[in-house]
């Protein structure tokens, strides 16, 4: 029998606790570093380089080699199979510098020893000869050294854009610089890698791709894929930066542990971490856009610069989502938008939550700011004036229809719930009257498409046993980095059986039980694998439902599954029993589940399609206050309403835009990259990075979702995506910074404040319009 609870029956929709959350405060959860290691398991460290562009004249060893525990030294002489480790599959990313360093910090070998103590002191021991080569590491001197591409640009094109800045009745020309982010998630890049008979391999790895780490790390050893295997229990946060980056790890501790016979663990410093691994991408954006006297917008030209790094990595594909999102909730009748994904000397960047899309919205969040000071009009006006319609104006720059558009509704409920009519008044009040200090309001909506733009990553399988005692083993293609997928997902399928929740068993995603999986990434994890499991219990329902309308005698259209088991005819059958039975009559109560997303398509070389299966929709509104003396400032109020669909899990929804927004707000105003003039990143740890702090947490913090959104699309539960979406809500606090910065020149002039705004950047923005003021 079933064994009895406190755990309530769960449902979908039902705000649940996460399914790891007391092992989160009681510290029990096991990361890869918390697992018991193999005996005799060896450690690697990496060594980086030292110059930011320089051909490697040589290298020397001996040191190293002479150094206490060391067991050997990787170099790309050891991969027996491709050097290779691009997630793109350009062929562009060797495993070490290969001949060649492209940036500060990248690997060129790793040290093997008994302790990881040990291999870290002898990586710092090789003797590298370098010969210095020119280095560029911003976009703007990328640019102006003739633009050298990563990968293909895109453009995406609408309408008769020279004719409509033409004979438009204003422009807006300007260019907007948007800093990058680090992942800096609380556990860093980790590999265990255990060898196996023959050609297998176990590797633990810290990756939301584990069938991307799996193929890498096959490749790389010269086999085939189902001599890999590739589990992931949880992560400790991701964001994207354990997309494609965890492949350099996975492959170091597999070699290792392939050459050496022995287990093989790799985790990097904070510092070296940051240093080795990609990051958001920064963004230069040079727009001219033509509106009318009403701030209705005519026409959009953009160029968007990105620093891509020395290789592709995933910069194609976020900068065509940057393209994407050039549009947020805006109609432009006219449209150009052009990416620039540029080479740089610096880490190659990567995915990272948004993935490009807030960098888009970012800029249109700008040009709208322009009109609204240019007119003398509250931003909100100017936004309300662009949305998309219902029925008309309502395509894409993509060509893609909205056909879901809920962003007014949104918008107008969040004005009146946040009271923001009356509390511009106040601040434009106060402004009037405080010499020093100056306030600022926003609102700023969010349209944010759902699915991956590379097609064929939208699709999931699963895998449902359920046992002869009526327990179930869930297994799923989706990671857990602390978003609450697994809980999700569990919901599903308890849902779908209607037995408790502790009657499913999750388990760790393995390339061994669910194949070909894609990333956990682009805010689809739910969709595709709640879907996915789903199907998979849908077809065991069926077979145990037939058994036991044979058994009893009953026409099928007389069972009816029902809270706790199946009901045939007025005969109730517990769902334990049912499985007993159903295994004694040899029924089979194992699943494999599968799901694609439908309905989307996209053709890069036309920039036109439907990559988007529905767009989730949200809006802020956040009031800070600014001291023009320093350019400190608070951010004292935010108001949030956002739209997740039907929620699958309140409790988890409610959290990840909570989260979302306060990532977000630290991507805008505090986490600042720097790189200094000979090319190394400055801010590589906590002491020079900053990251929001419980503190910065605004103290008045309204967060609610749209409880009356329903997803028209038939998704899980008819929900939404909830992992992304959020992050974009805190520009709100950088248009509320912007409105108080001016204050300072009564409103006139757009204080065009670039990313993050830091505290220097709300002063110089200060001291810059008193100026234009008074000149």
């Amino acid at each position: 029998m079933n064994k009895q609870s406190n755990i309530s029956l769960a449902t979908l929709h039902a705000p649940t606790q996460h399914d790891s959350g007391p092992k989160h405060v009681t510290g029990t959860a096991e990361y890869i570093d918390d697992m018991i290691e193999p005996v005799g398991t060896m450690h690697a460290y990496l060594g980086l380089s030292t110059k930011p562009h320089a051909e490697i004249l040589g290298m020397d060893f001996s040191e190293v080699l002479a150094a206490p525990g060391v067991i050997g030294v990787l170099t790309n002489d050891d991969v027996p199979g491709e050097l290779d480790i691009s997630s793109a599959h350009v062929h562009d990313e060797p495993l070490f510098a290969n001949g060649k360093v492209h940036f500060w910090g990248q690997p060129i070998f790793a040290v093997i020893a008994e302790t990881r103590d040990q291999a870290r002191r002898a990586a710092q021991l090789a003797k590298v000869d370098y010969k210095d080569l020119p280095f560029i590491t911003d976009v703007r001197s990328a640019q102006a050294a003739g633009g050298q591409q990563v990968t293909k640009p895109l453009k995406l094109e609408r309408g008769d854009v020279e004719a409509g800045l033409a004979g438009a009745p204003r422009r807006a020309k300007g260019a907007v610089t948007i800093g990058g982010q680090d992942h800096f998630y609380l556990e860093g890049q980790i590999a265990l890698a255990v060898p196996g008979e023959d050609e297998d391999v176990t590797v633990h790895s810290s990756t939301q791709h584990p069938s991307e780490v799996q193929l890498i790390v096959a490749h790389a050893l010269g086999i085939r894929q189902n001599a890999v295997t590739i589990n992931v229990r949880r992560m400790g946060g991701g964001f994207g930066g354990k997309e494609t980056q965890g492949n350099l790890f996975a492959v170091v501790a597999a070699l290792a542990a392939k050459k050496w016979n022995r287990a093989c663990k790799i985790r990097p410093d904070r510092d070296d971490d940051m240093s080795a691994t990609g990051k958001r991408h920064d963004f230069v954006v040079d727009y001219d856009v033509g509106y009318d006297e009403d701030g209705k917008i005519v026409a959009v030209d953009a160029v968007y610069g990105a620093r891509g790094g020395f290789s592709a990595d995933l910069t194609g594909p976020v900068t065509d989502r940057a393209l994407f999102h050039c549009d947020n909730a805006y109609w432009y009748p006219a449209v150009r938008a052009r990416s620039e994904p540029l080479y740089t000397n610096t880490v190659s960047n990567t995915a990272f939550r948004g993935f490009g899309g807030p960098q888009g919205m970012v800029a249109a969040e700008r040009w709208v700011e322009d009109i609204a000071y240019a007119l003398g009009k509250d931003p909100l006006e100017i936004r309300k004036a662009n949305f998309y319609g219902t029925d008309s104006n309502n395509v894409t720059p993509y060509h893609q229809v909205v056909e879901d558009n809920i962003v007014h509704r949104v918008v107008d409920e969040l004005e009146v719930s946040s009271d923001y009519q009356a509390r511009r008044q106040a601040v434009l009040d106060f402004n009037t009257s405080s010499a020093v200090l100056r306030k600022g309001i926003a609102l700023t909506p969010v349209k944010f498409g759902i699915s991956f733009t590379a097609t064929w990553y939208n699709q999931a399988g699963a895998l449902v046993h359920v046992y002869k005692d009526g327990s179930i083993h869930l297994s799923h293609g989706g990671t857990e980095m602390g978003q609450g997928l697994y809980i999700k997902v569990a919901q599903v399928v308890a849902e779908a059986f209607g037995v408790n929740l502790d009657t499913v068993k999750i388990m760790a995603t393995s390339t061994g039980k669910v194949p070909n999986t894609s990333a956990t990434a682009a805010s689809s994890g739910s969709d595709l694998n709640g879907m996915a499991a789903w199907d998979a219990c849908e077809q065991i329902k069926a077979r145990m439902l037939a058994h036991a309308a044979k058994l009893h005698d009953a026409d099928e259209v007389d069972c009816r599954w029902v809270t706790g088991g199946l009901d045939v005819g007025k005969k109730h059958i517990p769902f334990a029993e049912l499985a007993a039975s159903a295994y004694m009559n040899r029924v089979q109560l194992s699943a494999a589940g599968f799901y694609k997303t439908p309905k989307i398509h996209w053709d890069r070389a036309t920039g036109r399609g439907h990559p988007f299966y529905y767009f989730a929709y949200g809006a802020s509104v956040s009031e800070v206050t600014i001291d023009t003396l320093t350019g400190e400032y608070t951010v004292d109020r935010v108001d949030i309403l956002h739209d997740v669909g039907k929620s699958l899990n309140p409790a988890i929804d409610m959290g990840q835009v909570e989260g979302g927004f306060i990532q977000g707000m630290g991507w805008l105003t505090t986490e600042e990259l720097v790189w200094d003039d000979k090319g190394q990143l400055r801010t590589h740890a906590p002491s020079t990075y900053k990251i929001p702090l419980a503190s910065d947490v605004p103290p008045i913090f309204n967060v609610q979702l749209a409880e009356w959104s329903v997803n028209r699309e038939p998704t899980i539960g008819r929900s939404k995506a909830v992992g992304e979406p959020p992050f974009m809500l805190a520009i709100s606090v950088v248009e509320a910074l912007s409105m108080a910065v001016a204050s300072v020149a009564d409103y006139a002039i757009a204080p065009q404040l670039d990313t993050p705004v830091t505290p220097e950047r709300v002063l110089m923005g200060v001291e810059r319009l008193r100026k234009a003021r008074t000149s």
